[in-house]
């Protein structure tokens, strides 16, 4: 005879208590947990002691999927909105990607690119990209590993560093708590931390890609001796001030060569400013404000880099672990 038990089943910081059969099936609590958070049952992943085998059967029951009475659940899972956000955002991203290369169709033919261009194009990259299967919203990790991939600051730095990457895949956060990031065999393949530690969602991009600046360094240099700091510190530089040339609505050429955009490629590039007046931005060029920007950026970025270190598994004791 089935029995009435009583589950608490937390969703980011909320926790609802629920009172259900116990001969109920999996597909029924989904569909509960459904009407409370608004995230679709195949988004949902339940984490709990003592869970079954093939306990991502729809219809087994509570009960033979080990669930009891008192029995604490943690379910992760976004919504149908939030997966839309995500996929504009990366909709903005390559809109971005695609005016930064017709940009470098304007530029002078003798600054186009060449077959021989379009060849290390195709080898300085990172050849897959592999997320989690087992972790929540493996498509969700995809979209950021895409988003690594196609980032037009770390596209440039690998050709100029001539960087090839196997894999770039993710590091499950509860197996490698102390990691965020490492690097197998220079460059073989390179794992980062994606997501927060209770897999509700993920980091934020600037910290994730900063991350892979640094396992990117790894590929030529092991230990973090000052070859490693010297050499991560210009990936930082190059990526910043790529990206300082972009907001400005420039793009810095190799030549030393610069391509002033038209009116709708700024408008599609840059928001808008806040404070500051016409007058003070006129009264300094353009390489001076990029100067003063660029500087602060690194030695921020510096500070942060001491508290990477000691969470990249590449060099030092957890690189046998």
């Amino acid at each position: 005879m089935a029995e009435l038990i009583s589950l608490v089943v937390s969703h980011r910081g909320i926790q609802h208590r629920l009172s259900v059969l116990s001969d109920s099936t999996l597909a029924d609590l989904h569909a509960t947990l459904e009407d409370l958070t608004t995230v679709p049952p195949h988004l949902q992943k339940l984490l709990y002691k003592n869970s079954i085998k093939g306990s991502h059967d729809s219809q087994m029951t509570l009960q033979a999927a080990g669930l009891k009475e008192g029995t604490k659940i943690q379910m992760v899972g976004s919504t149908l909105q939030e997966l839309d956000g995500l996929q504009v955002k990366e909709a903005e991203e390559r809109k971005r990607d695609r005016i930064l290369r017709e940009r470098a169709l304007k530029a002078p033919v003798k600054l186009r690119s060449t077959g021989k261009a379009t060849t290390s194009d195709h080898q300085y990259r990172f050849h897959e990209l592999i997320p989690l299967p087992n972790l929540p919203n493996p498509d969700s990790a995809l979209t950021v590993l895409r988003r690594l991939s196609n980032d037009s600051a770390i596209r440039q730095v690998m050709q100029v560093h001539k960087f090839s990457v196997g894999v770039l895949t993710e590091l499950d956060p509860r197996e490698r708590p102390d990691l965020l990031g490492l690097n197998t065999n220079q460059g073989q393949e390179i794992k980062l931390r994606l997501r927060t530690d209770s897999y509700d969602g993920f980091r934020v991009y600037s910290e994730v890609r900063r991350t892979l600046c640094h396992e990117l360094a790894h590929n030529v240099w092991g230990p973090h001796d000052n070859n490693f700091k010297e050499l991560n510190s210009q990936l930082n530089r190059e990526v910043a001030e790529f990206e300082r040339a972009a907001s400005e609505g420039t793009h810095r050429l190799h030549s030393g060569d610069m391509y002033e955009p038209d009116a709708l490629e700024n408008e599609a590039l840059t928001s808008h400013v806040l404070g500051g007046s016409s007058r003070s931005q006129n009264s300094d060029s353009v390489d001076e404000r990029r100067r003063r920007m660029l500087e602060a950026a690194m030695n921020r970025l510096q500070k942060e880099e001491e508290e990477l270190e000691n969470s990249c598994g590449t060099a030092g004791p957890a690189e046998t672990a």
